[in-house]
């Protein structure tokens, strides 16, 4: 089957999205990773917003691509905890919880966001 893990993907990220929504007291914490760089956003599903968002495109090529998520993690809860949010629900975007994934939301956790 062509582009099986693609498929495989989105079916895992259907299948989250019906069951998690974000809100303004709770937003949804997204990950998207791409072959370079690392992307978060904690969204508002009820306002259809985005409430915060940072990604490595401002960090320096210092470390690995793992070590770049854990800085994007914790960015994103210091600009989180600055509006006042202090919990979210983690959206993996259908990736499978390890590696860069896993890193960004340890780092978001170290810096004081609750999921």
């Amino acid at each position: 089957m062509k582009n099986s893990k693609l498929l495989q993907k989105q079916k895992r990220h259907k299948r989250i999205r019906a069951k998690i929504s974000g809100t303004a007291t709770r937003p949804r914490l997204v990950v998207f990773r791409s072959l370079k760089k690392n992307y978060a956003q904690l969204v508002d599903d009820v306002k259809s917003q985005v409430l915060v968002a940072a990604s490595d495109g401002s960090f320096t090529k210092t470390g690995n691509k793992s070590e770049r998520a854990k800085k994007v993690g914790m960015e994103i809860a210091k600009k989180a905890l600055e509006k006042g949010i202090t919990a979210c629900i983690f959206d993996r975007n259908g990736y499978q919880y390890h590696g860069r994934v896993k890193a960004l939301a340890d780092g978001a956790r170290e810096a004081g966001l609750k999921f």
